[in-house]
């Protein structure tokens, strides 16, 4: 008998994943991504207590370190939107959340919500989720057709230039969008709720006293729109748990660099680049603020 195919159940390491296929279903679920997030910076905040809304949350207090898999927004996210998260930065193969069915997968586990589908939210649809997206950046904005690729993905989706990388205030409209949201949703209905974050992308220099346009973004600033969005977060994190228990996925899509090597900006490949933060967690009813 000539040989088999590995079974793509049982090709994958042990890892702390919850059974998704309880998840799916039976809680709500909220996917955040803190787009061009050093993991550096991520992991320096947290260390020094400058994050405490997200590090109460962390397994541990600490954020895992894992690649990116794509180098900037739009790669990142359609592998994201496929069930490719950032992989954790240590040898596999690692156990996916989500997939779609595929054949030989070797990072497909028994607890793996597999569907049917070629995305994430379709698939959820299919599990009786509203899917809703709210955009941060560019490729969030409906404006060209290249920006309507992503959100199209959703049955609802939502961006405003208040929610865009040049607002001050972006993350806080985010939030009360995600709570109108929330608030209008049937109770007996599932929610499946993506909120691409915009406030480290750049320009972020607003985001720390006395910085200026003309001295440009830093990882201090990028450090500050951080603290930013961890001021707010919480607001989110009690929206989508108001209604039932919520698992939640927050983590970075891709890094960027501040003269790394010499480089700035992303879509290049530099460790500031691909490494990334990332976590997951559960937010029982009655999440404080």
């Amino acid at each position: 008998m000539p040989p088999q195919p590995p079974d793509p159940v049982t090709r994958v390491q042990d890892a702390p994943n919850p059974d998704m296929n309880a998840v799916v279903g039976s809680h709500d679920l909220l996917f955040v991504t803190l787009d061009t997030l050093r993991f550096d910076v991520a992991e320096e905040l947290a260390a020094a207590g400058r994050i405490p809304h997200l590090a109460r949350h962390l397994p541990g207090g600490v954020w895992e370190k894992r690649h990116a898999p794509g180098s900037f927004t739009y790669a990142s996210h359609q592998a994201m939107f496929a069930g490719f998260l950032p992989t954790p930065a240590s040898p596999g193969p690692h156990p996916r959340l989500f997939a779609a069915r595929f054949a030989g997968s070797e990072s497909t586990a028994d607890g793996t919500f597999v569907h049917e589908t070629p995305d994430l939210p379709s698939g959820l649809v299919g599990a009786g989720y509203h899917t809703v997206c709210i955009g941060g950046v560019g490729f969030f904005n409906r404006r060209p057709p290249l920006g309507s690729v992503l959100p199209g993905l959703f049955q609802e989706s939502h961006w405003e230039p208040e929610f865009g990388v040049a607002s001050p205030t972006s993350f806080e409209a985010q939030v009360a969008c995600a709570e109108r949201v929330v608030a209008a949703l049937p109770p007996e209905r599932r929610l499946f709720l993506f909120v691409n974050v915009s406030a480290l992308h750049q320009p972020n220099w607003f985001h720390l006293p006395g910085a200026t346009a003309e001295a440009g973004d830093s990882r201090a600033t990028h450090a500050a729109a951080l603290e930013y969005v961890d001021r707010h977060i919480g607001r989110l994190f009690a929206a989508v748990s108001s209604r039932r228990r919520c698992f939640a996925i927050v983590c970075s899509d891709h890094g960027t660099a501040y003269g790394d090597g010499g480089y700035t900006g992303h879509r290049l490949g530099h460790e500031a680049v691909w490494t990334v933060p990332y976590a997951h967690f559960f937010l029982d009813p009655g999440a404080s603020r």
